[in-house]
């Protein structure tokens, strides 16, 4: 009997061998279809400056002091500030940028040393972004991922953020695969079909931004159609792949009291993506930190609710 059992256990774990190492392999991975380079893609407004070897799409707005540097979330681009940036403006100069893995910003797939999709790579990025264009300190307006790289550079560079602004920020959730689990996305068999994971977000786009949103009837085809895009660049599955791969845990929870900046922490009473209640949380233990609470709003206020965030963005600055 126990004979009989092991045969079965050692079938059983070959058979497991094989789709786990074999399988992976053998599945069809088509390539994209109707991408083209993001510089057929740009607007007329369009920016790109070389930082760190990364070809960054950036637009600017406004001139003088302070500046405001808007980073988005994850999926988006800097066409998730549209609603906002003429408003900030009126304060002073506002660069909006795309993330690495986003929008139009270069997406390169070899590199040495640290991989550019990194959030070390990104907080470096940000830093070098206000190094390239002449910007000594900064408000730093991060959304969602956004949010989390605004705090990490604000913590690694203090002496060059001026503020946080940072709107339904991921925090306590959302860092990424979890650590003992990396090791198995990098072995060739996962980075084989890693892209076909990432071409999930083009499937699934759509109704993800409607999570998003707390109505989302306000959702226009032209609004989609800005967040489809991006969709259209060459390699930018396999971008979001690598992005995948160089996510990690921020830890930043266990530093929320070491910021010494005035911060305010922006969120809808109806965030589905990161809960309403994680930014309240956030908003207790950052000390000395502002909170607003948007009625009727999503994840993201500076889209659906852009008169309301900016009364709370505002406020804010009046006691700068």
């Amino acid at each position: 009997m126990k004979k009989r059992f092991r045969n079965i256990a050692g079938i059983v774990l070959i058979v497991f061998l094989i789709l786990f190492f074999v399988v992976p392999l053998l599945i069809p991975v088509p390539p994209l279809e109707n991408t083209v380079a993001a510089e057929t893609l740009v607007d007329e407004d369009s920016f790109f400056v070389e930082v760190n070897g990364v070809n960054v799409h950036y637009k600017k707005y406004g001139e003088g002091e302070p500046v405001f540097i808007l980073l988005h979330g994850f999926g988006a681009s800097l066409f998730s500030w549209r609603e906002v940036t003429a408003p900030l403006a009126e304060f002073g100069t506002v660069i909006a940028y795309d993330r690495p893995a986003f929008g139009l910003t270069e997406r390169p797939l070899e590199w040495e040393g640290e991989s550019p999709y990194s959030p070390e790579a990104q907080v470096e990025l940000v830093i070098g972004i206000m190094d390239a264009l002449g910007i000594e300190r900064a408000t730093l307006v991060g959304n969602s991922a956004g949010g989390t790289i605004s705090m990490l550079a604000a913590l690694q560079y203090p002496q060059r953020v001026q503020s946080l602004i940072l709107v339904d920020p991921a925090v306590y959730a959302g860092g990424g695969a979890p650590a003992w689990i990396r090791p198995l996305l990098s072995l060739p068999q996962f980075d084989r079909i890693g892209p076909l994971f990432a071409r999930q977000l083009q499937a699934q786009g759509v109704e993800f931004i409607k999570t998003a949103w707390h109505d989302p009837g306000k959702i226009t085809p032209e609004i989609f159609e800005g967040y489809q895009k991006p969709l259209q660049v060459n390699d930018w599955d396999k971008a979001l792949w690598e992005l995948t791969l160089a996510s990690r845990e921020s830890n930043l929870a266990e530093r929320v009291t070491e910021f010494s900046m005035p911060v305010l922490v922006i969120t809808g009473d109806d965030d589905r993506i990161v809960p309403t209640e994680q930014s309240l949380r956030l908003a207790e233990e950052i000390p000395n930190a502002t909170l607003a609470v948007i009625a009727q709003c999503g994840h993201l206020p500076h889209e659906e609710c852009p008169g309301d965030f900016m009364q709370a963005v505002t406020e804010f600055l009046k006691t700068q």
